[in-house]
């Protein structure tokens, strides 16, 4: 077995047999970096381990002291958000947007709009319109709820007529040929043959 752990056959240099040294390189330096290699490789498995020991630790710690995975992702937002809002860039487009804010709402032109949704607002014409809307939805709220009781009214009607009850009482001995009698029970009625 080579060095490294595996079970090809290898020269002195740790190479498989039949491949050649890269061009530079002596027998005495490729064995040397081979070992090197194995101890490297060697090295990153104990680490691995260690760290997948670190992070069943971390967990078990966590879990004892209620962290769980949704507290987790609320505080990694939160130091995001924390940071973003922190950062050189946000704060600079914040200071511009405000910077805009200020100038448009202190322009001619918003003021002037500003004004004239106000006069409008107060103006009688503005008022009429929105009275009359407003007695728009109540009657429209008024008609839809007077078809609504005679919807509720037609279908008590129809749950009351004899076809509704012959049909009601096909399905539900249908659902007794289906499913079975369980229990002992018996058909709610006599008609046995199916619709």
């Amino acid at each position: 077995m080579d060095p490294s752990g595996n079970d090809s056959p290898m020269t002195s240099t740790g190479l498989a047999s039949g491949e050649t040294l890269p061009p530079g390189l002596t027998e005495e330096e490729a064995e040397e970096m081979q070992l090197e290699l194995t101890k490297v490789d060697d090295e990153i498995q104990t680490l691995r381990q260690v760290l997948t020991a670190k992070e069943r630790h971390a967990t078990e710690l966590k879990r004892r002291l209620g962290i769980s995975p949704l507290s987790e992702i609320k505080q990694n937002i939160t130091k995001g958000w924390h940071d973003v809002q922190c950062s050189s860039a946000y704060m600079r487009t914040s200071q511009t947007v405000g910077d805009l804010n200020r100038r448009v709402t202190s322009s001619n032109l918003y003021l002037t709009a500003s004004a004239t949704l106000e006069d409008i607002s107060r103006s009688e014409t503005y008022k009429r319109t929105q009275d009359t809307l407003s007695q728009a939805g109540q009657m429209t709220s008024a008609a839809f709820s007077t078809m609504g009781s005679a919807i509720r009214s037609r279908f008590g009607e129809m749950r009351n007529s004899p076809s509704f009850k012959s049909f009601e009482d096909k399905v539900e001995n249908m659902k007794y040929k289906v499913m079975g009698r369980s229990n002992g029970e018996s058909s709610p009625t006599s008609n046995n043959a199916p619709f």
